[in-house]
């Protein structure tokens, strides 16, 4: 957390303007539950199939267990539902069709879902996330939707080793961010920016991030089967 609060100063905020995502990604539910008991307060998880089955666990290990569900990862839409159920943010609205699928499930399911909007500021294919030249219509589109909350901007950095050379992506998603703002669009409240894991979050806090989302830092190399 020294990281974290000495880059928050250089950009002129406290260490309690950011939230830190533990992502818990491949890691079991004992981890989860340790994180949490030690003062982590928000857990990211990128697969659905996995939170649903650790989320499911961690009802009959530790009912009482209290913390903010954030899905940072790609969003099918025949994974909509379970999305809702399990999250209370989601990171990756990344197209009309999939804002269309979360609107209409939150309507069956009478509740208002914050989402994020996801940017591809690298531009790279292998990313996902919508154009930065769309990010303006794709913003006007959603927030015309019942039931929709848009409450900020998330992107992932290009995986460059150099934290400088993804400074750009950062800014990009930042300046973004002010367009939005500045356009004074109903239902759209440009709160968060989600930006910024391991290798890089202290160069997306200078950028204006306010989510960082960080797993290997935190629990060490993910454990894959």
């Amino acid at each position: 957390m020294n990281r974290v609060e000495s880059a928050a100063k250089r950009s002129g905020k406290a260490l309690e303007d950011i939230t830190l995502v533990a992502v818990t990604k491949t890691h079991p539910v004992e981890t989860i539950i340790e994180a949490v008991n030690a003062g982590v307060t928000d857990i990211g998880e990128n697969k659905i199939q996995e939170a649903e089955t650790k989320f499911s666990e961690l009802d009959l290990k530790a009912p009482d267990l209290k913390f903010t569900r954030h899905f940072i990862g790609h969003l099918q839409t025949n994974k909509v539902k379970k999305a809702l159920r399990y999250f209370d943010l989601i990171h990756s609205i990344d197209s009309k069709h999939l804002a269309e699928a979360v609107s209409s499930e939150a309507e069956k399911s009478g509740i208002d879902v914050e989402a994020l909007v996801q940017v591809n500021t690298s531009e790279e294919d292998s990313k996902f996330g919508a154009d930065p030249e769309d990010i303006i219509d794709l913003v006007k589109f959603v927030s015309r939707l019942p039931r929709v909350k848009i409450r900020g901007l998330m992107t992932i950095g290009a995986f460059l080793p150099d934290p400088e050379d993804v400074r750009p992506c950062f800014r990009m998603l930042r300046e973004l961010s002010d367009e939005i703002k500045n356009a004074g669009l109903e239902a759209v409240d440009m709160k968060y920016l989600s930006m910024g894991m391991t290798n890089d979050f202290e160069t997306a806090i200078e950028e204006g991030a306010n989510i960082i989302r960080v797993g290997t830092a935190i629990f060490g190399p993910r454990r894959y089967n």
